[in-house]
């Protein structure tokens, strides 16, 4: 008995099996939509068509052996990539489907219609190759999609354009390059409901940080309208980070990062039959306002979540939001091919010796650093005009841009966000990229020397000229186990991810006055007494960074909420010391609206800082807003590792004014298992350490302020400079003295400073003296690590 070849396949029959049956796109949908969805994950309903069916047309019209043939001049240098391109995808265009393949589709779209009670509905049709999406191998955007399409004979005709973008010149190119037999691999096409997100929202979600590998994290993109904005890079999105191991936890929010993309256009539905979507500007309501609600982005992470859960690896999704019912669906999903395969016992580390000139900024893509000279192109048919190893500039790539992309000594783009495609490729290729800069196309200019630097953070930079870096393989198999704890010295939260497989001991130092400096970027006083700025400048500054706020407050406690749980979810449950700003007065003034709430000072290094501030009248509602933000990161995200510290506490007196003032401000010593530590750097702390170890939980030693205050030595004096040491007896008495006062107590001491790291004999005085914990820099921390392991071994 002869079966009837199957062509179409209802998503919902599906499962992972089917890769060879219907690609790695469709099987994945339709296991989704069979196991995921009675934990409330939403699919669109739809259908596949087989690889027996892309097969059986080929065998039937001859094409098969056309497109052998074509493919057999192109590897015998008969003819042209371009040439072999062409050629086949003009040959499938042209052959007519057979008439069983034909009333397969079309009784399967009847179907989906009648489920969806639409005569005919608008659907999305999309290429899934039975060698895609493998972990392997990433097929970013090889194949064509085509969305709004409707009705049988335009879907048909969509599944013709489908199955001739198997043949675009750079998929080609890929699977030779790849060792794909273009024969072996076969077309599915998959055909789905659309969602109506053309009045809604859709982007990219990934369940790992795709900068640096983070497993404990979802990122997620968003842009309104259709989501091939995001993907292609044409605006750049929305972005939001959250932490994974409290999202099971409905009483958290745990979102550790909200970003306003400038989203200057959509994509939307149009109701011309040549021109299904189309583009328009996005009013400016919708560029100030943050694409998606909280619930909204929570939804969507524990979503990844139980994806991931299910498919036991990262992955990278697709998403959509209805305009008009509000519902949230996934699109696809498939596995993150980048992050999750790099080799997790080498940590490759790049720094800048030297920067020109800052001439553009954006979005890092990748932690490296490179060089060259600037090639800015407009169109990827430009290939000849680029030279091996130049700096790409462009508006934005596509996937025709992967042959230059394989070129390039980094990327550099006016548009798109860390999901679009030049993201994507560039990672994938292990190159640097700073995509979203707005204008590098009209600031750099051709055969300009330039340093594109990526080992900064979430912001990538281009200087001028050709600068001096560094590059380092840290082996993290070969660390050493100390006693000791040594922890990390970390004030910027968007490098605090790139350090989480060091194997420290959590963070000793966290500066708040970085996040607000960097981040908030306002004097907390101009935010709660607006009417006192003076300055038109200010007042329009502090209008734009506060747009996507309802107040100005709100703004100062999210944003460096965010940034303190940042820092603190890099390490959780690790132990993070947070300080309370630690400001001078001339450095409050330079904040914007500052200058209206400073006073000048003769001496700020020994004025108006630290603790006297919090519960000064004159600060202590800016202080309010500090505690406010860290009350957040503890309670709402549940990040409870955080530990506060206090600085430059000068008596036992004002200690307990301060504390008294946190209790006012939800941070109550021994609350939800709150600890407060002090900051050690004035000699009155060392002299009397018993009066404040009996109101702190811990000490961390300040090196430098105690050794200026201990030597009557202004640190950053030249004249002096020579004066100024920290392994001075007199000093190292201090840091004896308050150890054993601690110890005494039952309190914990560490020390935060650069000098364990330049000099081994330092780091082996504290080993002897009973320090308790050592804070570096990442940087140093392999080298302190080895050190105090010797001195340990030493018998210290």
């Amino acid at each position: 008995m002869t079966h009837q070849p199957v062509y179409a396949i209802p998503l919902s029959e599906l499962g992972s099996s089917d890769v060879a049956k219907v690609g790695g796109k469709n099987a994945s949908l339709g296991e989704m939509i069979q196991h995921l969805e009675a934990a409330g994950i939403l699919v669109p309903d739809g259908f596949a068509t087989t690889a027996q069916a892309y097969r059986d047309h080929l065998a039937a019209t001859g094409l098969d052996d056309k497109i052998a043939a074509q493919l057999r001049s192109l590897r015998n240098e008969e003819q042209a990539l371009h040439e072999t391109g062409e050629a086949i995808r003009h040959m499938i265009l042209d052959a007519a489907f057979p008439d069983d393949f034909k009333e397969a589709i079309v009784g399967a779209y009847e179907r989906l219609a009648e489920r969806s009670g639409r005569e005919q509905p608008a659907v999305a049709v999309r290429s899934s190759a039975t060698a895609e999406d493998l972990p392997e191998a990433s097929f970013a955007g090889q194949q064509e999609s085509f969305l709004n399409i409707r009705g049988a004979a335009a879907l048909l005709d969509a599944c013709r354009r489908c199955y001739a973008s198997l043949f675009t010149d750079r998929a080609i190119s890929y699977r030779e390059n790849h060792g794909f037999d273009h024969m072996k691999v076969a077309l599915s096409v998959g055909v789905q409901t659309m969602v109506r997100a053309g009045n809604g929202a859709a982007g990219v979600m990934f369940s790992i940080d795709t900068e640096t590998g983070f497993p404990r994290a979802v990122l997620i993109n968003a842009a309104w309208g259709l989501g091939e904005t995001v993907v292609q890079g044409l605006v750049d999105p929305d972005e939001y980070l959250l932490f994974k191991p409290m999202l099971e936890d409905h009483e958290r929010t745990p979102i550790l990062e909200k970003r306003a993309g400038n989203k200057a256009r959509k994509m939307v539905y149009s109701d011309a039959d040549d021109e299904p979507t189309q583009l328009v500007d996005c009013s400016a309501e919708e560029r100030d306002a943050f694409v998606l609600s909280d619930e909204d982005i929570l939804t969507l992470a524990r979503w990844a979540l139980i994806i991931e859960k299910h498919y036991d690896r990262p992955m990278d999704m697709e998403w959509a939001k209805d305009g008009d019912s509000g519902e949230l669906f996934i699109l696809q999903a498939r596995p993150e091919t980048v992050q999750s395969q790099k080799q997790a016992g080498v940590l490759k580390t790049y720094s800048l010796k030297a920067k020109g000139e800052q001439l553009v900024t954006g979005l890092s893509i990748g932690d490296a650093i490179a060089a060259g000279k600037v090639c800015k192109l407009d169109s990827a048919a430009q290939i000849d005009q680029f030279e091996d190893q130049a700096v790409l500039v462009t508006g934005m790539t596509d996937p025709d841009w992967v042959p230059i992309m394989k070129r390039a000594s980094a990327i550099v783009t006016d548009h798109g966000g860390r999901t679009s495609h030049a993201a994507i490729v560039s990672r994938e290729l292990g190159l640097p990229a700073v995509v979203g800069c707005g204008d590098a196309t009209q600031l750099l200019e051709n055969d300009q020397e330039v340093t594109v630097s990526c080992a900064e953070g979430d912001s990538g930079f281009v200087y001028a000229g050709i600068s001096d870096f560094e590059t380092e393989d840290v082996s993290l198999e070969d660390i050493p186990e100390t006693r000791t704890r040594i922890m990390l010295n970390i004030a910027n939260p968007a490098a605090a991810l790139r350090w989480w497989r060091l194997p420290g001991d959590g963070i000793g130092l966290a500066r708040m006055e970085f996040i607000i400096n960097h981040g908030v970027k306002i004097h907390p006083l101009a935010l709660l007494q607006p009417d006192r700025i003076e300055d038109d400048t200010a007042r329009q500054r502090i209008a734009e960074l506060t747009r996507n706020w309802p107040d100005g407050p709100s703004y100062f406690i999210d944003t460096l909420a965010y940034g303190i749980a940042r820092i603190a979810a890099s390490q959780h449950p690790r132990p993070v010391i947070v300080r309370m700003s630690d400001f001078k007065t001339n450095e409050y003034a330079e904040l914007i609206g500052g200058r209206n709430f400073e006073p000048r000072e003769a001496n700020p290094m020994l004025g108006w800082r630290g603790a006297s501030r919090y519960y000064s009248e004159e600060y202590r509602d800016g202080f309010a807003l500090e505690c406010r933000a860290v009350n957040k990161a503890r309670r709402d995200i549940g990040l409870d590792n955080i530990i506060v510290m206090i600085p430059f506490c000068r008596t036992a007196k004002e200690a307990d004014r301060v504390l008294a003032v946190m209790a006012e401000n939800g941070l109550k010593r021994g609350e939800e298992g709150l600890q407060v530590y002090v900051m050690c750097e004035i000699p009155s702390n060392v002299v009397r350490a018993a009066d404040f170890a009996q109101r702190f939980d811990g000490f961390s030693i300040g090196s430098n302020d105690l050794t200026q205050l201990t030597l009557g030595v202004d640190r950053d004096s030249d004249l002096l400079g020579h004066l100024f040491d920290e392994q001075d007896e007199a000093v190292k008495d201090m840091i004896t003295s308050v150890i054993n006062s601690a110890h005494a107590h039952n309190r914990k001491v560490g020390l935060c400073g650069q000098a364990p790291s330049d000099h081994p004999e330092f780091a082996r005085f504290l080993v002897t003296a009973g320090i308790d914990s050592i804070s570096v820099n990442p940087d140093s921390f392999v080298k302190v690590k080895q050190q105090v392991a010797q001195a340990e071994h030493d018998g210290g």
